[in-house]
C-alpha cells in the first residue's frame, strides 16, 4: 500500500512540476501597465477604462490608479518620459508647455464638436501632432477622451447672441492667463475665481457668470442662483488617452493592434455616453425653468479665432493650421 501511495505522490509531484514553468511563463507574458489619471472611479471615463483593463486582461495586466493616487495634475507627463509609469490620460496643456505648436490644441472654438475632434485626430492633422509627441515627448498617443463641452452660465437675463453681447459681463474664468485669454475671446471680462469659491460668488453677484461643462454646473448647483444657459460650445474638453514609448515600442505587433482597438473601444463609448449626459443636463435645466439656447456660434468662433492670431496665444503655431483644421468635415 504504501509502495502504491508513493507511486501517486511521485506522480503528482512530476506533473506539477512539469506544469509550473508553463503557468509562470504565461505569468509573465502578461505585462504590467499602470494607468495614471486624476478623474475619479464614479467617473464615466473610469467605466471606460475599466472596460478597456477587461478587454485586454488576457496580454496585459493594466493596473488603473485614479483619482490622482499615483499622481497628482499636471505631473503624470514627466512620470512618463522619468520611466514612473506607462500609461496616463495627459491634457493637451501639458503637452503645449513642452511642445508650443500643440498650445492650438487647447485653445478655443479650435473643434465644433466631439465628432469634428475625433475626425481631426484621426487625419493627417492629427497624424502631425501625434509625431510630434512621440518624437519630442516620448509619449505615443493612442486618442483623445472626451469629458464635455464648456458654455457659458450666467445671472443676468440679458440676451445673448454674439460675443458684442457679453461685453462688461464679469465672466469667472480659473485662474491663469491661457483662461484669463479665453475669456476675452468671448468678449467678457474675466475674473478669476476659485472654483470652491464660485457658487458663493455667483450667489452674491461678483461675478455675472461662469463656464463648465453642463455635468459639472449641475453637480455643483450653479444652476441655483443663475437663469440662463448659453450654449455657446467654446472648448471641447479632452484628454490624450497616452503610453510611453518606450513600452508601446516594446510591444508585438498584435499588442499593439490589441491595445489600439480596446482604446478606440473605451474613446467611443466615453464620447458616447457623455453626449447623452449632456443631453440629459439640458433637459433638467429647462425643466428647472431656465432659459437654454445656442447664439450665433460662427460669431463667436470668428471673433475667438481672430483673437487668437493677434494675440501671443498663437506663437508656435503651424502656419495655417485653423483653416485646415476649420475646412474638416
Amino acid at each position: 500500500m504504501s509502495s502504491i501511495i508513493g507511486r501517486r505522490t511521485l506522480l503528482a509531484t512530476a506533473a506539477a512540476l512539469a506544469t509550473a514553468p508553463v503557468l509562470s511563463a504565461r505569468a509573465q507574458q502578461r505585462r504590467r501597465v499602470r494607468f495614471t489619471a486624476v478623474f475619479s472611479d464614479q467617473d464615466i471615463r473610469a467605466d471606460a477604462m475599466k472596460g478597456f483593463q477587461r478587454d485586454l486582461a488576457a496580454d496585459f495586466d493594466i493596473e488603473l490608479h485614479l483619482n490622482a493616487t499615483l499622481f497628482r495634475q499636471g505631473t503624470e507627463l514627466v512620470a512618463i518620459q522619468r520611466g514612473n509609469v506607462e500609461m496616463a490620460n495627459l491634457a493637451p496643456q501639458d503637452f503645449s508647455r513642452q511642445i508650443p505648436a500643440w498650445s492650438v490644441m487647447a485653445s478655443a472654438y479650435l473643434f465644433r464638436d466631439v465628432d469634428h475632434m475625433t475626425k481631426v485626430f484621426a487625419s493627417p492633422i492629427g497624424d502631425d501632432f501625434k509625431r510630434m509627441a512621440r518624437e519630442q515627448l516620448n509619449v505615443h498617443v493612442l486618442g483623445p477622451l472626451y469629458f464635455g463641452t464648456r458654455h457659458v452660465n450666467l445671472k443676468p437675463r440679458t440676451r445673448i447672441t454674439t460675443p458684442a453681447d457679453m461685453r462688461g459681463i464679469k465672466l469667472r474664468m480659473p485662474p491663469g492667463e491661457t483662461w484669463q485669454f479665453l475669456g476675452e475671446a468671448l468678449g467678457a471680462n474675466p475674473t478669476p475665481v476659485a472654483f470652491a469659491e464660485l457658487y458663493t460668488a455667483l450667489q452674491s453677484g461678483t461675478v455675472d457668470g461662469q463656464d463648465n461643462p453642463l455635468p459639472t454646473s449641475r453637480t455643483m448647483r450653479f444652476h441655483e442662483v443663475t437663469t440662463q444657459f448659453v450654449l455657446t460650445s467654446h472648448l471641447v474638453a479632452y484628454d490624450l488617452l497616452s503610453v510611453s514609448t518606450r513600452v508601446w515600442d516594446a510591444l508585438t505587433p498584435a499588442q499593439r493592434t490589441a491595445m489600439q482597438a480596446a482604446a478606440d473601444k473605451a474613446i467611443a463609448e466615453s464620447s458616447r455616453r457623455h453626449v447623452a449626459q449632456e443631453q440629459e443636463m439640458l433637459d433638467f435645466f429647462r425643466a428647472q425653468g431656465l432659459e437654454v439656447y445656442a447664439p450665433n456660434v460662427d460669431a463667436f468662433r470668428a471673433e475667438a479665432q481672430r483673437r487668437y492670431l493677434a494675440s501671443t496665444q498663437s506663437q508656435g503655431w503651424p502656419a495655417g493650421i485653423l483653416d485646415r483644421i476649420n475646412a474638416i468635415r
